[in-house]
């Protein structure tokens, strides 16, 4: 079944729940969905890795936008984002815990032969296209950098 009938689905779940936070995240994921489906070039049906990415760029919007927020002291804002968020985490892939994260970059940098940081973007080219949807962009940076200048 394919995310927009999964969404379609479960909007109606929420429609007769009354989960309003819900509700509104499965709108944005659907508006999204159709943006997509109907953005220039585009064939009108997505691909798994497309829907993966659309998701991963709600969810970043909801993180950056709860960091925002919580800077601004707007604590009911932060929680509207961080309802949503959840809401959107459940369509994507497990995240990599820290630990795991580390071994894949670790094992990542010893396959590409990589030895200082003049060697970061070779690293960080083929660890975002193995680790897509599994980690997010700003960790595997950051671990990159780290494991690099040691």
């Amino acid at each position: 079944m394919s995310l927009e009938q999964t969404i379609n689905t479960a909007m109606k779940t929420a429609m007769l729940a009354k989960a309003e936070a819900e509700l509104r995240a499965l709108r944005a994921i659907k508006a999204a969905v159709l943006v997509a489906k109907t953005a220039e070039g585009a064939t009108g049906e997505l691909t798994e890795a497309d829907e993966q990415k659309m998701l991963q760029k709600l969810a970043k919007q909801r993180k950056d936008s709860i960091e925002i927020f919580r800077q601004q002291n707007r604590v009911d804002l932060a929680v509207k984002e961080e309802e949503e968020l959840a809401v959107i985490e459940r369509y994507l892939p497990k995240q990599l815990s820290e630990a795991e994260l580390r071994a894949e970059v670790s094992a990542i940098i010893a396959s590409v032969g990589a030895s200082g940081p003049a060697d970061m973007g070779k690293v960080m080219g083929a660890a975002t296209k193995q680790l897509a949807g599994k980690a997010d962009g700003k960790a595997i940076s950051a671990l990159v950098k780290e494991l690099l200048t040691k």
